[in-house]
C-alpha cells in the first residue's frame, strides 16, 4: 500500500470518527422523516401530470370517435344526393380520423396503465414512508431512553454513598454526646445538696405531723401515758437520724468542694 493511500485511509478514518461523535442519531432520523414527507407533494404532482395526460387522451379519443361517426353520416348523405365528389372528400377525412383514433386509443391505453402505476407507486411510497416514520420514532424513543440511562449511569458513578454514611455517623456521634451531657447534668441536678436538703425537710415535716397527731390523740384520751412516752421516744429517735444524715451530707459536700 502506497503512502498516499495510507494517508487517505487515515484521513477518512479520522473524518468518520469525528462525524460519529458530532452526528446526532435523533436529528438525522428526524431530518430523514422530513425529507420523505417533502417528496410526497412532488410525487403527487407527477401522478397528477400522468392523470392529466390520460384524461386529455380520453377526451381526444371521444372527439375522434364522434368525428368518425359524423363523417360516416356525411358520406352516406353525399352518396344519396349523388355527390360523389363530396363523398370522396369526406372519405379521405374519415380515413385520417380513423388513423388518429387508433393512435389516440393506443396512447390512451398506455396513459391509463401509466396512471395506475403512478398511483400505485405513490401509495407504496406513502406506506413505506409511514412504516419508516414509525420505525424512526421508535429509534428516536430508544435513543432518548439510552441517553437517559447514560445520564443515570454517570450520576450513579459520581454518587458516593460512603461520604453520606460518614456524615450520618458523625452527626449521630454528636447527638449521642449531647444526649449524654444532658443526662449527666440532669443527674447532677437531682443529686445536689439542695435536692437532698429538700428531702430532709420533707421528712422532718412528716415527723412533725406525726408528733402533732399523737398529741391530739393523747389530749383526747385515746392514748395512755406509755404511749405518750413511746411517741416522744419515737419522735426523738426519728430526729437523731435526720440530724446525723444532714451532717453527713454537709461533710460530703465540703469534701467534694475541696477536692
Amino acid at each position: 500500500m502506497g503512502l498516499l493511500a495510507r494517508i487517505m485511509r487515515m484521513f477518512r478514518a479520522g473524518t468518520g470518527a469525528a462525524l460519529d461523535k458530532v452526528e446526532n442519531p435523533e436529528m438525522v432520523l428526524q431530518q430523514t422523516i422530513r425529507d420523505m414527507r417533502d417528496r410526497v407533494p412532488e410525487l403527487n404532482n407527477s401522478v397528477a401530470q400522468v392523470m392529466a395526460t390520460e384524461r386529455l387522451l380520453a377526451k381526444n379519443k371521444e372527439r375522434l370517435s364522434e368525428q368518425v361517426v359524423d363523417l360516416d353520416s356525411k358520406i352516406k348523405a353525399s352518396v344519396k344526393m349523388g355527390r360523389d365528389d363530396i363523398a370522396t372528400a369526406y372519405i379521405g377525412q374519415l380515413q385520417q380520423a380513423q388513423l388518429d383514433l387508433e393512435k389516440t386509443s393506443a396512447q390512451f391505453e398506455h396513459a391509463t396503465m401509466a396512471s395506475k402505476q403512478a398511483l400505485k407507486a405513490r401509495d407504496n411510497y406513502v406506506l413505506q414512508m409511514q412504516k419508516r416514520t414509525a420505525e424512526a420514532m421508535q429509534l428516536i424513543s430508544a435513543s432518548k431512553q439510552a441517553k437517559l440511562q447514560e445520564q443515570l449511569a454517570q450520576t450513579m458513578e459520581t454518587f458516593n454513598i460512603g461520604d453520606d454514611a460518614s456524615t450520618f455517623d458523625e452527626m449521630r456521634e454528636k447527638i449521642d454526646r449531647r444526649v449524654a451531657a444532658a443526662e449527666a447534668k440532669l443527674q447532677l441536678g437531682t443529686s445536689s445538696v439542695d435536692s437532698k436538703m429538700q428531702d430532709i425537710e420533707r421528712e422532718a415535716m412528716d415527723i412533725q405531723l406525726q408528733d402533732k397527731l399523737l398529741e391530739y390523740k393523747q389530749g383526747m384520751g385515746m392514748l395512755g401515758s406509755g404511749s405518750n412516752a413511746t411517741g416522744k421516744q419515737i419522735s426523738a429517735a426519728s430526729e437523731v437520724p435526720d440530724e446525723i444524715t444532714l451532717d453527713q451530707v454537709l461533710l460530703e459536700e465540703s469534701k467534694e468542694s475541696k477536692g
